[in-house]
């Protein structure tokens, strides 16, 4: 029996070392396989140092000072005397135009018809007088002396108008308050006059405590808000605990499912590179993993005890304080309500006051003298209401009179629109015959820009000279980086300058490119020699060494939709081997040369960067490592 046993035991252990050694040889020419189907990369330490370099850039010529030959009204070419580089001096034919009217000269008698329709309709309006139309087309207007005296005429009617007016009312207003006092001495009220008077400071004592008393009570309520307040910030900080627990243990249960279905993955050997980076996360103590999800619920959990020790805290301590705060509020509503109840009361006591007072000032005894200050308020009435309607009809003769100045000025200014129109059709009908169009300055032709047949355009110069004795120019944009390496007055030299006969390219100025002031300089360069406007050059500018932290070979520096960037490699311990990762470093070129360029990035400085693969690479994807790296 126990050889039985042993046999079966012996069995079992052959068996389990059969298939762990199988298990082995799979892994490892799976880890084979996979890595010869990965890019292989030739990569190189990132390094400082210097570099000397040259800005290199390219433009289009310029005339430093066009002269451009404009014509302001369309005409149709019959024929063009000059071409392209053809000296001419000033005078000289350019263009022949066909004797026809020009769309201007149409545009100009369409606007010289508006102009007298406007004018014929203006003066036979109705607030058109035939004298003023008369004045304005015999150049009689009335002159700015003669308006401002009759101006000044009706303003100093209205003026002594205005006065009388005034001394009617004054005098008006002396009556009625002597009928006023006859009627007050015939009537004692003085008892009753006192009795408003005190009832009335009583009312206004009374008026002023309530504002006291509502203040008190706000006071009071505001009390009981705050401690209110409190209970509901320590409810409101307990809710969020909860919420910030609840979401801690989602958290902390789904990685721990994502772990535990990993592991088992890895136990059966069918976890990808992908989940094992993963199970690597979940497994470690950085952001992401297990261990920091558990750290958090464990602070939620003790965020949750706190908040709700608090809020207990808070419902102990403030029992006592709300009550006193409800009985200050009940003292203070009472007080608040017997000064209401004061104020209604001496309200009632002041009207009482005042219609006793009323009813005695009704008794009004009979009073000779207060009829004849009646007769003279009823005579000064009557004057005052003369007064005002021949101030009345001042103010509309006045306005008639503005109104006929202004349509004096509004028709000569118009007439004199119609002449000035005139003047123009009768110019450019003196264009519309045999005429051609000359040079304004001596120079060279560098551009036609109109053929027989056509039509010129006011907004296109039908031709662009150079004028004698005025240079060319070129421009194009650098960064601010490089831009400081350079100086007003360097040389360029030129690409292929064996093409080029006695052509000089000096930097002339350094500024802002309008583009983008911030990160960029437009480099404009003075050329002399034999060159033409719309040629093209190649430059290549500054010979200044600078030292870089960062220096990375050209084949390394890649560009997409995104920018300028590099592919650095990363590495990471695997179950059986290392494994390298390609990872994307954007960067901004500052200097290069013909082998290497200066980069500025995110970098430390010891970083392996991808300088060439034998397949395309990606971020974020595996690689492999040449021999040679």
């Amino acid at each position: 029996m126990n050889e039985n046993g042993k046999k079966k035991r012996e069995w079992v252990k052959t068996a389990a070392i059969v298939f762990l050694s199988v298990m082995l040889v799979l892994t490892f020419f799976s880890n084979t396989i996979m890595n010869y189907s990965l890019p292989e990369v030739a990569t190189q330490y990132v390094q400082s140092g210097t570099i000397t370099a040259k800005i290199r850039g390219s433009g289009t010529v310029e005339s430093g000072d066009p002269y451009n030959v404009e014509v302001k009204e369309s005409r149709k070419v019959s024929g063009v005397a000059v071409h392209v580089g053809d000296t001419v001096q000033q005078g000289d034919v350019l263009v022949y135009l066909e004797d026809q009217e020009s769309e201007e000269l149409k545009t100009a008698k369409e606007a010289l018809e508006t102009l007298q329709a406007e004018y014929e309709k203006a003066i036979v309006s109705a607030d058109t007088s035939k004298g003023i139309v008369n004045r304005v087309e015999s150049g009689n207007v009335t002159s700015t002396d003669s308006k401002l005296a009759q101006i000044d005429s009706y303003n100093k009617k209205i003026e002594q108008l205005e006065g009388a007016i005034k001394n009617y009312n004054n005098r008006i207003a002396e009556i009625e308050a002597e009928l006023s006092k006859l009627g007050e001495n015939t009537v004692d009220t003085s008892v009753e006059e006192l009795q408003v008077n005190a009832t009335q400071a009583e009312l206004e004592k009374a008026a002023a405590a309530v504002p006291a008393a509502k203040e008190k009570l706000e006071a009071a309520q505001s009390v009981l808000e705050s401690v209110n307040s409190a209970v509901k910030a320590a409810e409101e900080r307990k809710a969020a605990c909860e919420a910030a627990r609840s979401v801690a243990m989602e958290n902390h249960t789904a990685m721990l499912n994502r772990l535990n279905s990993l592991n088992e993955k890895n136990a059966a050997g069918s976890i990808t590179s992908d989940e094992q980076i993963e199970l690597d996360r979940l497994s470690g103590d950085g952001e992401g993993s297990v261990t920091a999800a558990s750290a958090v619920l464990a602070d939620a959990e003790t965020a949750l005890q706190e908040a709700t020790t608090a809020l207990e805290n808070v419902n102990a301590s403030i029992v006592a304080d709300r009550e006193k705060a409800q009985n200050e509020i009940n003292a203070r509503q009472a007080e608040y309500n017997s000064a209401l109840d004061a104020q209604t009361t001496w309200e009632g006591k002041v009207a009482e006051a005042k219609r006793n007072l009323a009813n005695k000032q009704a008794t009004k005894p009979d009073n000779s003298h207060r009829d004849a200050l009646t007769n003279e308020k009823a005579d000064l009435t009557a004057a005052l209401g003369k007064s005002n309607t021949e101030k009345s009809d001042a103010e509309k003769a006045l306005t008639e009179l503005l109104a006929g100045f202004a349509k004096e000025v509004d028709l000569s200014a118009m007439l004199k629109k119609i002449q000035d129109q005139k003047k123009v059709v009768e110019d450019l009908t003196a264009k519309s015959v045999d005429a051609t169009i000359t040079a304004p300055i001596a120079g060279t032709v560098t551009a036609v820009n109109v053929t027989a047949g056509k039509t010129t355009d006011a907004a296109t110069p039908v031709a662009v000279l150079q004028p004698e004795g005025k240079g060319y120019t070129m421009s194009f944009s650098v960064t601010n980086e490089q831009a400081k390496r350079l100086s007003v007055g360097d040389v360029a030299e030129l690409v292929n300058a064996w093409r080029y006969d006695d052509l000089t390219v000096t930097l002339a100025s350094i500024k802002p490119d309008t583009t983008d002031p911030g990160q960029k300089k437009l480099l404009t360069f003075e050329i002399t020699g034999n060159v033409t406007a719309g040629q093209t050059l190649n430059v290549s500018v500054g010979q200044k060494s600078a030292n870089y932290d960062y220096i990375v070979p050209n084949s390394a520096i890649r560009e997409d939709n995104n920018g300028k960037f590099i592919l650095i490699v990363e590495s990471k311990a695997g179950p059986l081997s290392t494994r390298y990762i390609a990872s994307r470093v954007d960067v901004e070129v500052l200097a290069s040369d013909d082998t290497q360029s200066a980069v500025s990035a995110a970098l430390y400085g010891y970083e392996f960067v991808i300088t060439t693969s034998t397949k395309p690479v990606e971020a974020g994807k595996q690689v492999r490592l040449s021999d040679n790296s």
